[in-house]
């Protein structure tokens, strides 16, 4: 199936580490004044905390389709993409430049965008997620590679 946006119905789950922080705050607020609900799972402020205690939550609920799509950063972007990618019909991308994202999308159907804070500046991890959310998958043999993903 091509999909050629997410479903504005449902929020967006965004979670983040403490080095997230400050670039999830922007970020939610971006989508907001575009009229995207969220559903926020931490981190709540830049004090340390356990990246997985975010990023499961995010895995779980765009697994049981109750988001639109997930948002996942960290400082690298690999912890909350590995922790991500442990949810079955999740597929969590780590992108750190703009034609990432789209292929991750275009290509992938990835459900959850995963942002390295520490190695991309805010400006670009926002353009990202914008390109994120625009870019729908285009199926045909993009979705035979998809259906091989859970290895069942």
């Amino acid at each position: 199936m091509t999909s050629t946006s997410f479903d504005r119905t449902l929020p967006v789950a965004i979670g983040c580490d403490h080095a997230g922080f400050e670039y999830k705050e922007k970020i939610a607020a971006l989508l907001r004044e575009q009229g995207w609900t969220l559903q926020d799972h931490g981190a709540y402020s830049t004090e340390s905390v356990d990246y997985p205690d975010m990023a499961h939550p995010v895995a779980k609920q765009v697994a049981a389709a109750k988001a639109a799509f997930g948002i996942l950063i960290c400082g690298s972007g690999n912890g909350v993409a590995i922790t991500a990618n442990k949810e079955a019909q999740v597929r969590a991308a780590l992108c750190w430049e703009q034609e990432l994202a789209k292929l991750a999308r275009a290509h992938n159907n990835a459900n959850i965008i995963c942002i390295p804070a520490r190695f991309v500046s805010e400006q670009l991890a926002t353009q990202m997620v914008l390109d994120f959310i625009a870019t729908p998958f285009e199926g045909g043999r993009h979705q035979n590679r998809v259906n091989k993903i859970a290895g069942c």
